[in-house]
């Protein structure tokens, strides 16, 4: 019971499984969480109610549990519903009774399904309310659950993974993102410095993070290739980026700085030079 413990939700794939791999890395236990626990499983993917993306994705929790181990981290996979109550607060208390404690709370799953892209005068309502229930009423939950332990033990950090679609609106024209998807992440994007302000002083870290366009496999299977990156002004980066950033910001007392703000992954991998080979060097001008 002397290593660390780290929560992590959303770790069937994307960014939530690379920094699931990167804290067993450093020496963190893992208890994941997502919807897909054998990779069977179908689950709707379309962000739009236009269309229906109803298929099982690449990953899994079961994936990332042996690949947790292989590391050397014992890894506890705990399937979680992040649109169901019942199911989310299960999961944060099975994650708590896996090791005794949580030490890192990594708030990375998000809803998927329609309302993230729709437009405004087209939003179903109900669509909306989904996209805050997964997007901020759970993740708030979670930490109601969680945070307790880490104020008794005075120790402790939660990272809430927040969008730039919450920071600003998209390019006109483009639909990047939509109302119920932007206004989920700007609420979300209070919580850190709320936490910090009614926590000040108490031992535990909170900090935002915005990991920026990053290539997922789910973004893979509907055909987005690192042509997309190319095309992006600044480019993006592959999940392991923000997961190295993840890593920084529990395990580093440098850190501290963030405490309760918002810092931007793929600058921040980039000044610190947390990824060896990112970003990859630019091809000489012929």
């Amino acid at each position: 019971m002397t290593r660390p413990v780290a929560f992590v939700t959303g770790a069937s794939r994307g960014i939530g499984k690379a920094s699931a791999l990167a804290l067993a890395e450093r020496g963190y236990d893992v208890v994941i969480s997502a919807r897909t626990l054998t990779g069977a499983e179908r689950h709707e993917y379309s962000p739009s109610a236009e269309r229906s993306l109803v298929r099982a994705m690449p990953g899994s929790l079961e994936e990332t549990a042996a690949q947790l181990r292989a590391r050397g981290a014992e890894a506890r996979a705990i399937p979680m519903d992040l649109l169901d109550r019942a199911s989310t607060r299960a999961a944060a208390r099975a994650a708590l009774a896996a090791f005794g404690r949580v030490d890192v709370l990594v708030n990375n799953a998000i809803y998927q399904g329609p309302g993230v892209l729709d437009r405004a005068l087209a939003l179903d309502l109900d669509h909306v309310e989904r996209v805050l229930r997964g997007n901020v009423t759970h993740q708030l939950l979670i930490v109601q659950e969680l945070l307790p332990q880490m104020l008794e033990r005075k120790r402790g950090a939660i990272v809430n993974l927040v969008s730039a679609a919450g920071m600003g609106d998209p390019p006109p024209g483009s639909g990047a993102w939509g109302f119920a998807y932007g206004a989920s992440k700007a609420a979300l994007i209070r919580l850190a410095g709320v936490l910090a302000s009614e926590h000040a002083g108490a031992g535990v870290s909170f900090f935002n993070l915005e990991p920026g366009l990053i290539l997922t496999e789910s973004m893979r299977e509907q055909g987005l290739t690192e042509d997309l990156l190319r095309a992006v002004p600044g480019g993006g980066a592959p999940p392991e980026v923000p997961a190295a950033v993840i890593a920084w910001l529990v395990t580093s007392p440098d850190a501290a700085q963030w405490h309760g703000r918002t810092i931007h992954a793929q600058q921040a991998a980039r000044e610190l030079r947390l990824v060896p080979g990112w970003p990859p060097e630019a091809a000489p001008a012929r």
